[in-house]
């Protein structure tokens, strides 16, 4: 028996916190492994630590290794958008700064063209009542953060949850797309 080759493709979206990022994509078929992290800065191998500082130009980001055949680009999209206040240019919630901004980085030209229909989907939605601000940018170097920050909301659930609360995320995803619970 031969091994069973699986085409895969990498989607990398910031959405403020990343422990907040992780849970909607690493439940859905498809989507192979879901990594915390940092990118769009100019410091390589940046910690925790100097990218909450703001000096390295990073965002709090995941990185998403998914097969095309289980659930398509256009969907993780749609996923990302429900996570996020498209409107902030300034971070999420209760997360200020640049390293908590959203932003969506493309990895190819297609990846680009359906990022930018599906901005422009949401803005022509009107859901909103400002403009969307998430920039779509190109992918670049994406750096694992640290183990302790991997996979969050499984080792500290309790933690995850107030957190997510108290952010004010669960409240205006709630009262945005009209979810009982948005942390599902």
């Amino acid at each position: 028996m031969g091994d069973l080759q699986v085409h895969t493709e990498l989607a990398t979206f910031a959405g403020g916190c990343f422990w907040c990022m992780v849970k909607p994509f690493d439940q859905q078929p498809g989507v192979l492994r879901v990594v915390s992290g940092y990118t769009g800065g100019q410091t390589p191998n940046p910690t925790y630590q100097a990218v909450c500082t703001g000096q390295t130009g990073h965002a709090e980001a995941v990185q998403i290794t998914f097969d095309p055949d289980g659930i398509s680009y256009r969907q993780l999209l749609e996923i990302f958008w429900r996570q996020i206040d498209p409107t902030d240019a300034t971070g999420q919630f209760y997360d200020r700064g640049s390293s908590y901004a959203a932003a969506i980085y493309y990895h190819t030209p297609e990846q680009r063209r359906e990022a930018e229909a599906s901005k422009s989907r949401l803005a022509q939605s009107r859901r909103f009542s400002r403009p969307i601000e998430t920039p779509i940018l190109p992918a670049g170097a994406f750096f694992a953060a640290e183990d302790y920050h991997q996979g969050f909301y499984q080792k500290n659930p309790e933690h995850y949850l107030a957190y997510r609360k108290n952010s004010g995320r669960d409240r205006f995803l709630a009262e945005h797309w009209n979810l009982p619970n948005a942390d599902s």
